[in-house]
């Protein structure tokens, strides 16, 4: 079983060595590339400004993050559902990781290393090379729907990028549904009868593959097995007695 973590931030700028905060975290868990409807997402209060810039990329203003928990009151629960053992998926990884590390060590909780990190950005360029791989560009070019991507927004971020993520890794997975995930604490039954459907069922019939000449010759070929070859029962035929 493979869990893996697809996760997304927002923030207040874009250097969070100049004291730049997380405002946003969004991350979907999946198991084998299906999503198991375990969602994580929360809105911070960053403690500082939101730089203009920032809000025309997110849209999430001043406004919005009054009265938002601080990182220190969702950190644990953050650090829950990512557990012990998660891979992460990031796009961009190196950006998310270090407002994620920063956040965890103004805490005093431990910082999660990048060897439990999958970039899809470096798995794009190496993919796509002298492509543009920005989330758009590639949902463009694996016929995704990310039309409700007005603004940048850390969850449907991460609904996203979990379906590239999806194709990066070899092609859309059967089940790779979100909008049909079970929620939180359902039943994941239907989830993966859903999956085996896709798999085992065809929405039409696949043509005859034998003509007439070929069956001929499969019954001339029958007949030089002797009057005790079991395939005769399967031309009509019962087995000749012992």
């Amino acid at each position: 079983m493979r869990r893996e973590i697809i996760l997304d931030t927002e923030t207040t700028g874009l250097d969070w060595a100049k004291g730049d905060r997380l405002i946003e975290i969004g991350g979907i868990e999946v198991v084998n590339l299906i999503a198991t409807g375990k969602v994580f997402h929360e809105y911070i209060d960053p403690q500082r400004e939101v730089h203009p810039d920032a809000v025309k990329v997110h849209g999430v203003t001043n406004e919005m993050l009054k009265g938002k928990p601080l990182f220190a009151d969702i950190a644990q629960k953050f650090v829950d559902f990512v557990g012990a053992d998660a891979i992460l998926v990031i796009h961009n990884a190196s950006f998310d990781m270090g407002f994620i590390n920063m956040e965890l060590k103004r805490v005093n909780l431990p910082t999660i290393g990048m060897e439990r990190v999958i970039d899809t950005l470096q798995i794009a360029r190496r993919k796509h090379p002298g492509s543009a791989n920005n989330l758009d560009a590639l949902c463009t070019r694996y016929g995704i729907d990310n039309s409700r991507r007005t603004k940048h927004g850390a969850l449907l971020d991460a609904e996203i990028l979990a379906e590239v993520y999806a194709e990066l890794s070899g092609g859309r997975q059967a089940g790779f549904d979100l909008s049909r995930a079970p929620r939180p604490g359902a039943s994941r039954s239907g989830a993966v009868s859903g999956a085996v459907d896709l798999l085992t069922k065809r929405p039409a019939p696949l043509d005859p593959r034998l003509d007439a000449e070929a069956i001929e010759a499969h019954a001339r070929f029958v007949e030089t097995l002797g009057p005790k070859a079991v395939w005769r029962r399967y031309l009509g035929e019962p087995e000749a007695a012992a």
